[in-house]
């Protein structure tokens, strides 16, 4: 709109199609993984009680990282309706209920927290506000506890966006419709959601015991009399 003169320009750089790379299958955890990373932390410690909380909180409503730097105390409610509010992408505001277990641990923090209702839900020891790498080394501490007791963490590559994943999936374990997942997790469209259906072989191998089975035998091998012949000179 202010540099007119160049529209066509723009219109040939906006044509020219993105560049190919290889797509990766998605990393997530079981539910045998997720249970031995949330029991990673040491509870007699200010900060592990803080990073159950916080890992507790994503594994349950699959919140980006940049969602959850950007939680607030007044942010979660755990009265009636409990739930999370939280501003994703395209500065959309959603809200994700919570889970008994997961208000329970929220309202113990909280008391411990005690902040006021505009400070960080989530901060360091300074008391401020973690940050992207402050949760990538969290992640990685906690899961180089549990890869002790799960030896199957030891073959995954996991990063933050990978418990949002995990949820994802476990949802399409129980059956709950695409459009709903996309709701849940804030995607755009619903066409988002159909990585989760390709990552996950357990959906695959459901959808193939539905098919008929072919009948193509394998025939029985014949030996030639040119090779009978051979072997009886052996």
């Amino acid at each position: 709109m202010q540099a007119p003169e160049y529209s066509a320009v723009a219109q040939r750089v906006l044509a020219i199609p993105s560049k190919r790379y290889m797509r990766r299958p998605i990393s997530f955890l079981t539910q045998v993984e997720i249970d031995a990373l949330l029991a990673a932390p040491d509870l007699t410690t200010w900060s592990g009680r803080r990073d159950r909380a916080l890992l507790l909180l994503t594994v349950q409503t699959g919140l980006r990282a940049a969602e959850v730097i950007g939680l607030r105390c007044e942010h979660i409610v755990t009265g009636t309706g409990a739930h999370v509010q939280c501003l994703g992408k395209g500065r959309k505001a959603r809200c994700t209920p919570l889970r008994k277990e997961t208000v329970t641990v929220l309202r113990g923090w909280l008391r411990e927290r005690q902040g006021q209702p505009s400070d960080p839900l989530f901060p360091t020891l300074q008391g401020m506000a973690l940050g992207h790498d402050g949760l990538a080394y969290l992640l990685n501490k906690h899961l180089g506890i549990a890869r002790r007791h799960c030896s199957s963490l030891t073959k995954k590559r996991l990063t933050f966006h990978s418990l949002r994943h995990s949820l994802a999936m476990n949802l399409l374990h129980h059956g709950v419709d695409r459009s709903v997942i996309a709701l849940w997790l804030g995607h755009e469209h619903v066409e988002t959601t159909s990585q989760y259906l390709q990552a996950d072989m357990q959906l695959k191998e459901q959808a193939l015991a539905r098919t008929t089975a072919t009948r193509a035998r394998t025939p029985r091998y014949r030996p030639s009399d040119h090779v009978l012949a051979f072997l009886n000179t052996l």
